[in-house]
């Protein structure tokens, strides 16, 4: 794998990043995007324990969640939100707090942060966060809805890895699904020898920074120190918002559908598809 670091810029126009970032579709890190946010320096974790400590929160469990059966993409457990907090500021952990929708709990935070301008079409009430500890890592994989995302990371430092759309076969990609069978923190090249020929994009993101997601990026998140992100979505394509629904209607039919009927049998077959895909793709360049 090659990987190129991705910019960081400040003071960048909504022309200059529509046409350097935006329709090229190529990540950027913001470093002024969220600096009027009351967010910035409010949110802490002594904050959010002190005030929403009380609130009850889904964990993940990333080595449960992909496993066939009942638990296949859901929640592990249940656990109160300062407890959770307190867990990922002690001690290494791999549990995380994904896609938490903590506005619903408590809409007053809404007003610590602000819909950027960069762009038009946010999704306005979908904002979400995500807290992970030290060593945490998000499975490779791209957002199921298709949006562009822009992810505002506090306190600490996350590493992202990133790749274009295109990149999918490299990356074992999962029929069904929008995950990706390899782990990019610890590549296995014998196993996986088309990996070698993707190109993709690193980003370490530091407090107040944040990074354009472009749509159907993949990205693997990686939490070098305890922290936690907001995110906001845009979508400004028909195409996609319809390719959003599709993913959806797959994986909650089709993919979630066939692991409750055929368990490991399934997750095997999607696993012999990805390496078929990849395999395909080393008889072309043999060929060529």
């Amino acid at each position: 794998m090659q990987f190129t670091a991705v910019e960081k810029k400040e003071n960048l126009s909504k022309e200059a990043f529509k046409d350097q970032y935006l329709d090229p579709l190529k990540p950027v890190i913001f470093k002024d995007l969220s600096k009027d946010w009351v967010a910035r320096e409010k949110w802490t974790f002594d904050f959010f324990e002190k005030e929403y400590g009380d609130i009850t929160v889904p964990i993940f469990d990333p080595d449960n969640y992909f496993r066939s059966g009942k638990h296949y993409m859901k929640s592990y457990f249940r656990l109160l939100f300062g407890d959770y907090l307190k867990l990922i500021q002690s001690t290494p952990t791999n549990l995380r707090l994904h896609i938490f929708q903590i506005m619903k709990e408590a809409p007053e935070l809404t007003k610590d942060f602000e819909t950027p301008e960069i762009m038009s079409d946010f999704l306005k009430k979908f904002p979400a966060m995500f807290f992970g500890g030290k060593g945490a890592t998000l499975r490779l994989h791209y957002d199921l809805d298709c949006s562009h995302v822009f992810l505002t990371h506090f306190q600490t430092r996350k590493e992202i890895f990133l790749f274009p759309y295109e990149q999918r076969s490299f990356l074992y990609h999962l029929p069904y699904t929008v995950q990706a069978e390899v782990d990019i923190m610890n590549p296995d090249y014998r196993k996986y020898p088309a990996l070698k020929n993707a190109n993709g994009y690193h980003a370490i993101l530091e407090h107040g920074e944040t990074l354009f997601i472009p749509r159907r990026y993949w990205h693997c998140v990686h939490y070098c120190e305890p922290g936690f992100s907001l995110s906001v979505r845009s979508n400004d394509s028909i195409r996609y918002t319809l390719l959003g629904l599709w993913n959806i209607g797959r994986h909650f039919i089709i993919d979630k559908g066939m692991n409750q009927f055929f368990g490991e049998r399934w997750l095997a077959w999607k696993s012999k598809r990805a390496f078929e895909k990849a395999n395909k793709w080393k008889l072309k360049s043999n060929v060529a």
